[in-house]
């Protein structure tokens, strides 16, 4: 079967801000890392110090959907556990569609990398004897799972990455600055147009290149990703010539706290590991009726199976129920969602937790080899950015920061390498985007924005059909048929139309995928078909200049 066609060229400029090398600051390093997330951090410092290292994030360093993570890293740790049972635990929640050798190579590379934090400063949970603490969550059949502070295994281990990093001399830090766009010549990125509080819109010219700059989850209305989480990696590399592949797969979690009127915030899988029990309305407890395994299936299982016990009750939400368990544990394991419930009058030892699905995780983004290459020469990726082959069309369990640590050390490890070769072409070069004449139109952005998320939520979110994709990709064309034709000069306009490229790009794999396999459920298409469909599907504009 032919690659279905779809091309936003059309409405997508090259570039989105104007800038010219005559009237634009220069800034010159040997590798630039756009994102200081867990991914970017750890390939900061697989560089090296002979090498000079510039990480920039648009917001401040600890906002990252890595600083979020609850649950923790799942790595074979425990001598009764073995390599080849978390193989098969990834490749059995992947749909079919994981890359073997991908999923080898990250989970026998993991318990290395999972000890290389704690030299590093890394507090994770112990028992009283030493050792770690391994927590049981959805999908793995064993307990392999570390965690730090109960579940604030993101925020300790980028505290103790944020530490390390800052103390290496040849990685500047550049905050609050955002990337507009990559810069390329002759086929190859050669750096990034950056707005930098520092000197404003600065040409940054790089031997290579690293995308870490997370996920998607803020093009829906219900996500448990920080306001940071915008796609905008997916979106420049796509402008870039970048290709794109299994954008159709966005991971709703389970298990999203939720109260009228306030932020999503997540509930770990590892609650669910504790013996947590999911009931309705009614008190029922019905994970049974739709797999053997519980509570403990798959997050796209228990996704798919919450909302329909949400249809059947005509509820908005389902329950987490912990009343049973022991009320120490359970405020211990789980300090940060005690806190958080605690706000809304809610005593998870005691009182059922209201939760339904929300945007959690980009399984699908750029395409890299197993060394973190990118389609596009000089220009790597690590992290929720792209699309390894590790997670398929299913994301097992605390398997997002070990693919982070494990391709981070790789791209890290691969840039300094052809960085160290490049000598000649590390000049600046004749890039110029042209002004364009400032719109007379006013422009709600965060009207058209909140339109954009509700519109996602509704057609793209975890159930899909294609009368409603389809309406959904012809009211995206209109809105990306005039936000493109204007040049913004503040981060709030580049990222909606980041967001509405990669919107657009979701909904166009989503439809041409015309079957149900892991988190990509279609009403229309409601079983797997491996005759027509066991493959993915990739995008990308024509080669940029």
């Amino acid at each position: 079967m032919s690659q279905p066609e779809f091309d936003l060229a059309a409405d997508s400029p090259r570039f989105l801000a104007a800038f010219h090398p005559k009237n634009s600051p220069h800034y010159f390093t040997d590798v630039l890392i756009i994102g200081g997330g867990l991914a970017g951090l750890q390939a900061a410092n697989a560089i090296g110090s002979d090498l000079s290292v510039l990480v920039v994030t648009k917001d401040q360093l600890r906002q990252s959907n890595s600083t979020y993570a609850q649950g923790g890293i799942a790595g074979v740790l425990d001598p009764r556990d073995d390599v080849k049972h978390h193989i098969q635990d990834t490749l059995v929640a992947g749909g079919a569609l994981c890359d073997p050798e991908i999923v080898e190579m990250v989970v026998r590379e993991g318990p290395q990398c999972i000890q290389q934090l704690i030299q590093r400063g890394t507090r994770f949970d112990r028992e009283e004897q030493g050792e770690l603490v391994l927590g049981l969550e959805g999908g793995h059949s064993h307990h392999r799972v570390v965690h730090a502070m109960g579940d604030s295994t993101g925020r300790e281990v980028m505290r103790a990455m944020m530490e390390w990093t800052r103390n290496a001399r040849n990685i500047q830090i550049w905050e609050n600055s955002f990337t507009i766009d990559l810069l390329t010549h002759d086929g190859a990125c050669r750096g990034a147009v950056i707005k930098s509080p520092r000197s404003g819109t600065t040409m940054v010219w790089a031997k290579q290149t690293i995308l870490c700059t997370g996920g998607a989850g803020q093009v829906y209305r219900e996500s448990t990703n920080p306001d940071v989480a915008t796609g905008d990696g997916h979106a420049l590399a796509y402008r870039a010539g970048a290709e794109l592949r299994d954008m159709e797969f966005m991971q709703f979690h389970p298990t999203v706290l939720y109260i009228a009127g306030s932020s999503r915030s997540l509930i770990t899988e590892a609650i669910r590991g504790e013996g947590a029990h999911l009931v309705d309305r009614h008190g029922y407890r019905f994970m049974y009726n739709y797999d053997e395994r519980g509570e403990l299936a798959p997050r796209d299982v228990v996704a798919h199976s919450i909302v329909s016990q949400m249809e059947k009750t005509r509820h908005p939400s389902v329950y987490l129920d912990l009343s049973h368990l022991d009320c120490e544990l359970v405020k211990n394991r789980f300090p940060g969602i005690a806190a958080t419930c605690r706000k809304f009058g809610i005593d998870v030892t005691t009182d059922q937790i209201p939760v339904r699905p929300g945007a959690h995780y980009m399984i699908g983004g750029v395409t890299v080899d197993e060394q973190g290459r990118t389609t596009v020469p000089g220009l790597w990726a690590a992290g929720e950015v792209t699309s390894s082959g590790l997670h398929g069309a299913n994301r097992l369990a605390s398997n997002s920061l070990l693919e982070g640590l494990v391709f981070g050390m790789h791209v890290g490890r691969g840039a300094a390498e052809q960085a160290a070769g490049v000598v000649d072409s590390f000049q600046a070069l004749p890039l110029k985007n042209d002004g364009v004449p400032d719109s007379e139109e006013p422009f709600d952005l965060w009207d058209i924005r909140n339109s954009l998320k509700s519109l996602m939520w509704r057609s793209l979110g975890v159930r899909r059909q294609a009368d409603q994709m389809l309406e959904a990709a012809e009211t995206i064309d209109n809105w990306c048929s005039y936000v493109f034709r204007v040049q913004f000069r503040e981060p709030a306009g580049w990222e909606l139309q980041n967001m509405l490229t990669v919107s657009r790009v979701m909904v166009a794999a989503a439809m041409a995928r015309e079957e149900s396999r892991g988190v990509h459920l279609r009403n229309d298409y409601p079983t797997k078909d491996d005759d027509q469909w066991l493959r993915h599907l990739t995008y990308s504009k024509a080669s940029a200049p």
